[in-house]
């Protein structure tokens, strides 16, 4: 499909699809304390997807970072930040942890996705852009087969 983007695609579906692709290419480099770590101290433990949860962060921040143009750690600890239960006192906003979202920026840069930005922060590459373009069009392909089924 020609003239398809991340923007026509539901979040959700590309974020799984796109997050597939870099498992199965294999190129992401993983930390090994992925099966361990927490992703924000407003949580009380890691996440229940040992092996994906990584690539899904990765995913998640490849599509925000092309939504939007610069974006760097301290932007991505905000968005996946949440809520800290402090007990009888109201809860208050927590950014997440700024390892995993720097970790995350790094295997992104490396494998080509993502590059440093004149203005700070990362942006999309434009072979970054061709490879989300290409999952999106075929995300949404995917989707319209099973509508009509």
């Amino acid at each position: 499909m020609a003239g398809v983007s991340v923007r026509d695609v539901p979040a959700q579906s590309f974020i799984n699809a796109y997050a597939q692709f870099l498992q199965r290419q294999g190129k992401l480099e993983v930390p090994g304390y992925v099966d361990l770590v927490k992703t924000s101290c407003g949580n009380e433990l890691p996440p229940q997807e040992a092996e994906t949860w990584f690539y899904k962060r990765a995913a998640s921040a490849a599509r925000h970072i092309y939504l939007r143009k610069h974006v760097g750690v301290g932007k991505l600890n905000k968005l996946y930040g949440g809520a800290i239960n402090r007990g009888s006192k109201p809860s208050k906003h927590q950014d997440a942890s700024g390892s995993i979202n720097r970790k995350v920026l790094q295997s992104l840069e490396k494998i080509g996705v993502v590059e440093i930005s004149p203005k700070g922060g990362r942006q999309i590459s434009e072979n970054g852009q061709r490879d989300l373009d290409r999952i999106a069009a075929q995300t949404l392909e995917e989707e319209e087969e099973s509508d009509e089924e």
